[in-house]
């Protein structure tokens, strides 16, 4: 494969992550090895231009233009890779300058960092500056077609050339190596070979330092440059353009396409919930929205969380299953559930609840199906607490299993157990208050509120810390309706209101006074069962768009390296 089939069939590898950048550093790559346009026999081979710099060096040195710099001698085993044959390997100041330093004594174009266009390599409005303003680090001089390279933290490629002769003259930060080709190292050609992946892990090897990394002259004047012709530099740099224009292109065309994606999919998702699911057409629109086309829209796995967001939302207002007039309506159910709190009052079980203030319209911001009711959280728990207070103070190596705020799952009610605590807990009191029975679900109440957990079956002995609440619904209730409500964006909404103290917080009266769409019993169910199948929809789309990321990915390694490996890449 060469590199126009590469480019041809693009389409196929577009999608794998990051491909348009790795085209880019793949077309540097080829440029620097001699692999991006012809090699001509009849031109002045590297060789003789390896002289010609020398000479030229050589009298400025004598004008006093540049001083005289010792660079250590070639050593052949030491180059990165093969280059053609009319080609040469040199040391970085071999064939470039710098120009020297200077305090400014008059106006000059300061050229920092700021001043760096790194995507494009050029120099960007920079500072006009007074000597009276000058920086301490505004030393290095430099001219129209000099490179400057940024030898502080050079991972983030700040490499231009100054095209434009400023005036007054330019000086540059001693952040930067400036590079003088002396008309016999095209600037543009530089530039490419500063920014190629193999430049980029030769700097790596010689930086130094952790939160600044730099690399120093001395290092820097010994970096490997693998210097072609000179009009084959001229070639390379030309094709250069046009490839990363083709990029550029590229780049446009796949925002564009995910931007219309992501549009069509967010539409999609607030139609569904601006729809009212009495209207006849109702049905059709969600069918279509979660499951004809949720292939067709979604192309990335983080995508996948505004579906799951958009089942959700239909789930708790009545949009996501057929109501049945058979099903008891929550009106009773209501009713059934406060006769059974009475009853466990009465029979000293749990304590009598304080009273809860009724609903106003900015708690039901929604209408909702017949037979479903408003209420609040309150009126469908026997109990709602937090955790430990004083007790769990000290984690043991055994005992109970202590679950805190990291164990609990945003955006889902899974417990995270990879690390957990354990405690011992006093024999009654109140130890006893907190300890978690199955079907309780966990709400973190501070810090990032709204983090779930839901208790399964055989969990054994466990508590929870005091950030944590624990709602246990009334036994008609403990089923997984309330925890697909609490994960749903409406019932996020309700924890993302209260802001006190430092810290976004909760307190457990907030718990008790969540708004709650209530469906039938019957119809819970069937919203659970829904909700499940769907998610398990998600669940296979996104794992085959993460295969596919990787296919993709593997897809352009191979043939990014089927195209470095051919001998006709032109």
């Amino acid at each position: 494969m060469n590199a126009e089939r590469l480019l041809a069939h693009f389409d196929r590898v577009a999608d794998a992550p990051g491909a348009v950048g790795r085209l880019r550093r793949f077309v540097l790559d080829l440029a620097v090895r001699g692999r991006l346009v012809e090699q001509d026999p009849s031109e002045e081979p590297a060789s003789e231009l390896l002289k010609r710099i020398a000479v030229e060096k050589a009298r400025m040195v004598e004008v006093g233009e540049i001083r005289s710099r010792r660079v250590r001698a070639a050593v052949l085993d030491d180059w990165p890779f093969p280059i053609p044959e009319n080609w040469r390997w040199a040391r970085l100041r071999e064939i470039t300058s710098d120009r020297g330093q200077k305090i400014p004594d008059g106006p000059f174009t300061y050229i920092d960092v700021s001043a760096i266009d790194k995507d494009n390599g050029s120099v960007v409005a920079p500072r006009v500056l007074e000597s009276g303003d000058a920086p301490s680090r505004a030393r290095k001089v430099a001219q129209l077609g000099d490179v400057v390279y940024s030898c502080v933290r050079p991972y983030l490629l700040n490499v231009a050339v100054i095209e434009d002769d400023f005036n007054p003259p330019p000086i540059a930060s001693t952040a930067f190596e400036i590079l003088n080709g002396h008309g016999f190292v095209l600037p543009r050609y530089i530039w490419i070979v500063l920014r190629s992946s193999f430049m980029v892990s030769c700097v790596e090897e010689h930086q130094r330092g952790q939160a600044y990394p730099a690399i120093n002259s001395a290092d820097f004047a010994v970096l490997p440059f693998p210097l072609p012709p000179l009009a084959e530099q001229d070639r390379i740099v030309a094709k250069v353009d046009e490839l990363m224009a083709l990029c550029d292109r590229l780049e446009e065309t796949l925002t564009a396409r995910e931007h219309a994606r992501s549009r069509l999919t967010r539409a999609s998702y607030v139609r569904l919930r601006a729809v009212d699911s009495n209207v006849p057409t109702f049905r059709s629109h969600a069918r279509f929205a979660v499951v004809d086309a949720l292939p067709a829209l979604t192309a990335r796995a983080d995508q996948i969380k505004h579906m799951r967001q958009a089942i959700l939302s239909l789930a708790v207002r009545g949009r996501l299953v057929n109501q049945d007039p058979a099903d008891e309506p929550a009106s009773d159910l209501l009713k059934r559930i406060a006769s059974d709190k009475q009853r466990l009052v009465t029979e000293g079980v749990i304590r009598r609840p304080n009273p809860l203030p009724p609903l106003v319209s900015t708690d039901t911001s929604f209408n909702l199906p017949r037979g479903w009711a408003w209420t609040r959280l309150g009126h469908l728990s026997q109990l709602v607490t937090s955790g430990a207070r004083g007790w769990a103070k000290h984690y043991s190596d055994e005992g109970a299993i202590f679950l805190r705020m990291g164990n609990l799952s945003n955006g889902h009610y899974r417990l995270r157990l990879n690390e957990i605590q354990r405690v011992k807990p006093p024999p009654g009191g109140e130890g006893t208050r907190t300890r978690l029975m199955k079907g309780d679900i966990l709400i973190s109440i501070t810090g990032k509120v709204g983090m779930l957990g839901l208790i399964p079956s055989g969990f054994g002995e466990a508590y929870i810390n005091q950030h944590t609440a624990m709602v246990r619904p009334m036994p008609e209730m403990q089923g997984r309706y309330l925890a697909e409500l609490f994960r749903s964006p409406f019932a996020q909404e309700q924890f993302a209101k209260p802001q006190r103290g430092i810290k976004n917080s909760f307190r457990l009266t907030d718990v008790t006074h969540l708004s709650v769409p209530l469906p039938p019993l019957s119809e819970q169910r069937r919203i659970v069962a829904k909700v499940d199948a769907l998610m398990n929809l998600c669940d296979h789309l996104e794992a085959r768009l993460d295969s596919g990321d990787d296919t993709r990915s593997d897809l352009l390694d191979c043939a990014l390296q089927a195209t470095l490996r051919s001998p006709t890449l032109h």
